[in-house]
C-alpha cells in the first residue's frame, strides 16, 4: 500500500436505498488507485482513500457519475488583488488547479477575478482564499454580481494610478530634462546646473524609487517567495539596477567634479512613470472594455410604485417583492417581470428584443423588467424579481460569458508562466556579451543593455490578448441578443459547418393559426358555420382547437351556448351547440360517424401538404366544411436561411412531424434537407451523426424539448424571448426569436477570433523583435519602457474596437 494515500469526501445524491450505497461502494473499490471506499446512505456521503499516482479526483467523480447518481460540486467567484501580469493569472491558476477538491479553475486578469469548481466536501471557500493568500495574493468571495461595485473599483484603481503618475511624473521631469543635457543634439537647451548635481537627482529619484516604486518591490518579492516570477521581477530589477549604480557614482563623484559623471537616475524614475502611465492606461480602457454591463444595469428602473394594503407608494426596486401590484405609467421603464392584471398599452421591447416597433399588450400578457410602457396605464403583478428577473440573467450570462476563457488562450498562459526567467537569462547574456565582446570593460553600456531587455519585455499584452477581446465581443453580442454563455462558445461558433433547425418555435412561430375555411354549401353562411364550430371547439384543451376558437373570435363571430360536449381522443370531438349536433374532427372521426366526405378528401390532401392541418365539420350528420390551422413560418426565416446558406453552411430542418408537412414548411423558406418524425431524443442522435461525418454542428431550438441535442451539437443555439435565458442546455441564447441572430452570431464570433488573433501576433510580435532590438543596443532604456507600456495598452485599445462592430 502506498504510503502517501490521499483521502476526499463527496456529497453523492440520487441515492434511494441502502443497494445504491453498497453499488457505489464496491463501484468505487474496484476502481484502480482507490485503497478504500465507504458510502454512508444516512449523510448521502462518501470518504474515499486513494493513491494520487493513479487516480485523481476527478476519476471518482466519473466513475460516480457513471454508476447513475451525481456528486455535489460548487462554482464560487472570488476577487483577486495583487496580480500585475499574465504571469501571476497563470501562478494562481495553476496553484489552484493543483488544490485537493479543485476541478477546475479559471483565473481573468483583465476582470481580477477567480472562477473555481470545486468539491464542498474536500474543501471550503476559505480554503481556496487562504491557497491564494499562501501564493503571495489577496482574494476575498465575490458577492452577488453587482457590477456598479466592479465600476467603483475601476474608478478607484484610475484615480490611485492618475494620483501615483502626477506624484512620479513631477518628480521625474527635472531628471528627464537633464538627461536632454547629456545629448550633444541637444546642447542648446539650457540646463539649470542643479539639475546635474548627483544629489539633487538622488534626491528626486528615490521617493519614485521606493515610493512609487514600492509596488513592484513587494510584487517581486511574493512572487520570488513562491518560487515564480513575473513582471515585477523584471521592473524591479531593472530599475534597481540603474538607480543603485547611479547612487554608486554618485558616492565615487564626491571626488570628481560632478557634471562629468554620467548617472542613470532618470531611467529608473522615467522607467517606473512611464509604467505607471501604461497601468493608468490599461485600468481606463478595461473600464471601458465592461461598458456592456454598465449598459445592462443601466436599463434598470431605480423605483417602483406599488399598490400595498390600497395605498399608492413608491418604494426602491430592491424592495419589490413576488405578488406585488406595480402601477406603470405611460413612458415609464417597468421595474420587473410580471403579468398585466389591469389596462393595456403599447411596450416598447427593443431592449431585449431588438425590435423598434412596439408590442401591443393587454391583462393576461406577460412583461418584461426595463422595457418601455409606451402609451397606456398598467397595473402589472409583479413574477420574477431580482436575480429571477430576464434582465438580471442576461447580466449574469454576459458576465460568465466575460469572465471566461476561451482554448486559444492556452498557448499564451503557457508562455507566460516561463516567460519571466526566460527574459532574465537573456538579459544576463546580453550584459555579458556586451561587457566582454562588444564593449569590454564598459560596464554602464553593458548595463544599460540589461536595463533596456529586462523592462521591454512584459507578459502582459500576452495576458490580456483574448480576455479584453472576450469582454468587448460578448458584451457587444448582448446588445445584439446573443448572449454566448463562454469564451469556449464564442470561439467554437466561427467553426460551424452544419446548422439544425428546429421546425416548431424555429423556423415557425410555434403557435397555430386558423388559415382557411371552406364551406360545402353557400359562401354567405360562413359566420353561422364558423360558430357553430368555435362554439362547439371552445371546450376543448387542444391547441389546434384553442387555434380555431381564437381565430373565429378574431373574425368577430360570437359563440353559442354549449349544452352537450364529449372529446374523442384521436378522432375529434362532438357537442351539441343550438340544438344541433356538431363533429369537429379527422377523416376517421367522420367514417366513424358515417358521414359522407367523398367531395372534401382533394381539399383536405392539398392543405396538408401545403404543411397546414384539416379538420372536417359535420352538422346534424351533414359534411358541413373544412377548417384549416398552421403554425405560421417567421417572416425572416427565408432570409435568415438564405444568409446561412451563402456563409456556405448546410442547413438542416428537423422535426417530429411527418414528412410531408416537414416538406412544405422546408420549401417554403429554402431548406433542401429535412429529417421529418423524430422523437426529441432521436434529434440527438441526428445530431451525433452530423458529427461522425467531421462536421461542426449547431443545433438551434427552443432550449426544452431539443434538450437533448442542444446539450450534444458542438454550439447549441436557444431561440429565446427574455425570459429563458438563461437554458441550461445551450451554449448560445439568441433572445429575439429571429433567425437571421443566427448568422449574426457567427458573424461576432468571426470577428472577436479576428480580434484575439491580432492581439497575440502584436504581443507575440512585440517581444519577439523588441528583445533582439533591445540586446543589439538600439533601445535606449527609457524608449524601452515606454514600448513596454505601449504593447499592453495597444492590446486592449484594438480589442475595443469590437464594441463598434455593425452587423
Amino acid at each position: 500500500m502506498s504510503q502517501n494515500l490521499k483521502e476526499t469526501s463527496m456529497q453523492i445524491t440520487g441515492m434511494t436505498c441502502a443497494a445504491c450505497a453498497v453499488r457505489i461502494e464496491k463501484g468505487l473499490n474496484k476502481l484502480d488507485g482507490v485503497e478504500e471506499a465507504t458510502v454512508n446512505l444516512a449523510l448521502e456521503k462518501s470518504a474515499v482513500k486513494f493513491d494520487p499516482t493513479k487516480t485523481n479526483i476527478e476519476a471518482i467523480q466519473k466513475k460516480v457519475r457513471d454508476l447513475g447518481y451525481d456528486v455535489v460540486t460548487e462554482k464560487a467567484e472570488f476577487d483577486i488583488t495583487g496580480m500585475t501580469c499574465a504571469a501571476c493569472s497563470a501562478r494562481i491558476e495553476k496553484g489552484l488547479n493543483k488544490l485537493e477538491g479543485v476541478l477546475k479553475a479559471n483565473v481573468n486578469l483583465a476582470l481580477e477575478k477567480a472562477t473555481v469548481e470545486y468539491n464542498p466536501g474536500t474543501l471550503s471557500k476559505v480554503d481556496i482564499i487562504k491557497k491564494v493568500e499562501a501564493l503571495g495574493y489577496g482574494a476575498t468571495i465575490k458577492e452577488e454580481a453587482n457590477p456598479q461595485d466592479a465600476a467603483d473599483h475601476r474608478q478607484r484603481e484610475i484615480e490611485n494610478q492618475t494620483g501615483k503618475f502626477l506624484f512620479s511624473a513631477i518628480l521625474s521631469i527635472p531628471l528627464l530634462w537633464a538627461m536632454v543635457g547629456h545629448f550633444s543634439f541637444t546642447a542648446f537647451i539650457w540646463v539649470p546646473d542643479m539639475f546635474m548635481n548627483p544629489w539633487f537627482q538622488l534626491a528626486l529619484a528615490t521617493p519614485v524609487q521606493f515610493i512609487i516604486g514600492k509596488q513592484f518591490y513587494v510584487g517581486a518579492y511574493k512572487a520570488l517567495k513562491n518560487g515564480s516570477a513575473n513582471m515585477d521581477v523584471l521592473v524591479a530589477l531593472g530599475t534597481s539596477a540603474a538607480y543603485f549604480y547611479s547612487l554608486y557614482l554618485s558616492i565615487v563623484s564626491l571626488t570628481e567634479t560632478a557634471h562629468t559623471v554620467e548617472l542613470y537616475y532618470e531611467t529608473s524614475a522615467v522607467l517606473i512613470t512611464l509604467i505607471i502611465l501604461g497601468k493608468l492606461f490599461e485600468a481606463k480602457a478595461k473600464g471601458r472594455s465592461s461598458e456592456a454591463i454598465k449598459k445592462l444595469m443601466g436599463l434598470q428602473a431605480k423605483n417602483a410604485i406599488v399598490e400595498r394594503d390600497g395605498v399608492e407608494k413608491e418604494i426602491p426596486l430592491e424592495e419589490v417583492v413576488v405578488g406585488d401590484i406595480l402601477h406603470v405609467k405611460p413612458g415609464e421603464k417597468i421595474p420587473v417581470d410580471g403579468k398585466i392584471i389591469d389596462g393595456q398599452s403599447a411596450i416598447d421591447e427593443s431592449m431585449l428584443t431588438g425590435e423598434s416597433v412596439p408590442v401591443d399588450k393587454t391583462i393576461g400578457d406577460t412583461v418584461i423588467g426595463a422595457t418601455i410602457n409606451k402609451n397606456g396605464f398598467l397595473k402589472v403583478e409583479a413574477t420574477k424579481v431580482g436575480k429571477d428577473t430576464a434582465l438580471a440573467q442576461i447580466i449574469k450570462v454576459v458576465e460568465e460569458a466575460q469572465g471566461s476563457k476561451a482554448p486559444i488562450q492556452r498557448l499564451a498562459d503557457k508562455i507566460s508562466g516561463v516567460f519571466v526567467p526566460i527574459v532574465v537569462g537573456i538579459a544576463v547574456v546580453t550584459f555579458l556579451v556586451w561587457y566582454f565582446a562588444v564593449a569590454p570593460g564598459d560596464f554602464a553600456e553593458a548595463l544599460e543593455k540589461l536595463i533596456a531587455v529586462l523592462v521591454i519585455a512584459c507578459p502582459c499584452a500576452l495576458g490580456l490578448a483574448t480576455p479584453t477581446s472576450i469582454m468587448a465581443g460578448s458584451g457587444r453580442a448582448a446588445e445584439f441578443g446573443i448572449l454566448f454563455k463562454g469564451g469556449e462558445h464564442l470561439e467554437m461558433t466561427h467553426r460551424i459547418s452544419a446548422v439544425i433547425l428546429d421546425k416548431t418555435g424555429t423556423v415557425t412561430n410555434g403557435t397555430p393559426v386558423l388559415t382557411d375555411v371552406i364551406l360545402a354549401g353557400n359562401e354567405s353562411e360562413e359566420s353561422e358555420f364558423l360558430a357553430l364550430v368555435g362554439s362547439a371547439e371552445k371546450q376543448s384543451e387542444h391547441p389546434l382547437a384553442q387555434a380555431i376558437v381564437q381565430g373565429i373570435k378574431d373574425k368577430g363571430i360570437a359563440l353559442k351556448d354549449v349544452s352537450g360536449f364529449e372529446a374523442i381522443p384521436g378522432f375529434g370531438i362532438k357537442a351539441t351547440v343550438d340544438g344541433k349536433i356538431m363533429l369537429v374532427g379527422t377523416r376517421k372521426l367522420m367514417l366513424r360517424e358515417n358521414v359522407e366526405i367523398g367531395s372534401a378528401l382533394d381539399t383536405m390532401d392539398a392543405f396538408e401538404k401545403e404543411g397546414k392541418t384539416a379538420m372536417l365539420a359535420a352538422v346534424d350528420g351533414q359534411y358541413a366544411g373544412i377548417v384549416a390551422v398552421a403554425d405560421t413560418i417567421k417572416e425572416t426565416s427565408k432570409e435568415a436561411v438564405r444568409r446561412l446558406k451563402d456563409m456556405g453552411l448546410e442547413v438542416i430542418m428537423i422535426t417530429g412531424d411527418n414528412q410531408q408537412t416537414a416538406k412544405s414548411i422546408a420549401a417554403q423558406v429554402g431548406i433542401d434537407h429535412v429529417i421529418a418524425e423524430v422523437l426529441p431524443e432521436g434529434k440527438a442522435d441526428e445530431v451525433k451523426k452530423l458529427q461522425a461525418q467531421g462536421k461542426k454542428v449547431a443545433m438551434v431550438g427552443d432550449g426544452i424539448n431539443d434538450a437533448p441535442a442542444l446539450a450534444v451539437a458542438d454550439i447549441g443555439m436557444a431561440i429565446g424571448t427574455g425570459t429563458d435565458v438563461a437554458m441550461e442546455a445551450a451554449d448560445i441564447t439568441l433572445i429575439r426569436g429571429d433567425l437571421n441572430s443566427i448568422a449574426d452570431a457567427i458573424f461576432m464570433s468571426k470577428k472577436t477570433i479576428q480580434n484575439i488573433k491580432q492581439n497575440l501576433f502584436w504581443a507575440f510580435g512585440y517581444n519577439t523583435l523588441g528583445i533582439p532590438v533591445a540586446a543589439l543596443g538600439f533601445l535606449a532604456p527609457w524608449l524601452a519602457g515606454a514600448a513596454m507600456a505601449f504593447s499592453s495598452v495597444s492590446v486592449v485599445l484594438n480589442a475595443l474596437r469590437l464594441q463598434k462592430v455593425k452587423l
